[in-house]
């Protein structure tokens, strides 16, 4: 493990105490839970899927796809979070497989799913392109990948200073929905975009910064057209 894989583990692992504090973490406020199914339902197949839940941290997206009958496996670089993740699911009572493990290459082995989900998460990684390269090929053909980001400009959005070092990382704060669909495009065979930032209910209030989700299907063959 490197010393900088050492510091964002320590990082998150000391935000899992507090970390369903924020509303959209948590989920606990019935509006904002519900905006996140409706969410969720609106990008997901309509029949129970396999989903890889990358950064999925104390699981609280991985829970509402297990009510819908998804099966989904988390995975996160934090012991902590997955802590939380598997104390969540042992509760409601529902099936879940959680990891630990690096975002950039997650340990699921040969596995593939039918949907790999990452949110809020590219922003944190050494190599986000490579990392986006890598989740594409855990997809089956015709797969989809689910991106929930944006470009946060909102002060105190982060409980604590990052890392250090944070400064050099390629997406640090973020990045627009253009810059993202720009990187996934020749990866997939349609990308689509929808902005979430007028969605209050999402965040547990306003925002007055770009968020958005992006889905992206992969090809059903080996070299997918490129397609808006």
């Amino acid at each position: 493990m490197t010393d900088r894989t050492e510091l964002i583990t320590a990082y998150w692992d000391a935000a899992a105490a507090t970390f369903d504090e924020a509303p959209d973490h948590g989920l606990r406020a019935e509006d904002t839970r519900a905006a996140w199914a409706r969410l969720l339902q609106s990008v997901m197949p309509d029949h129970p899927v396999d989903v890889l839940d990358i950064g999925c941290g104390t699981g609280s997206v991985s829970l509402l796809l297990a009510e819908s009958g998804h099966r989904p496996t988390g995975v996160d670089l934090a012991p902590r979070m997955i802590e939380q993740a598997r104390t969540k699911f042992e509760t409601a009572g529902l099936a879940g497989r959680f990891l630990v493990g690096d975002a950039m290459a997650p340990p699921t082995g040969e596995q593939h799913f039918d949907v790999v989900l990452a949110r809020h998460l590219v922003w944190t990684l050494p190599d986000p392109e490579a990392a986006l390269r890598a989740w594409v090929t855990r997809l089956r053909p015709g797969g989809r990948l689910v991106l929930v980001e944006g470009r946060w400009r909102e002060a105190g959005r982060q409980a604590a200073p990052y890392v250090a070092g944070a400064e050099s990382l390629p997406w640090n704060g973020g990045l627009t929905a253009e810059a993202l669909t720009a990187a996934v495009l020749p990866l997939a065979a349609r990308v689509r975009v929808e902005p979430l930032s007028d969605n209050p209910d999402l965040w547990g209030g306003p925002v007055h910064d770009e968020r958005y989700i992006l889905v992206a299907d992969k090809g059903s063959q080996r070299s997918p057209s490129r397609r808006g």
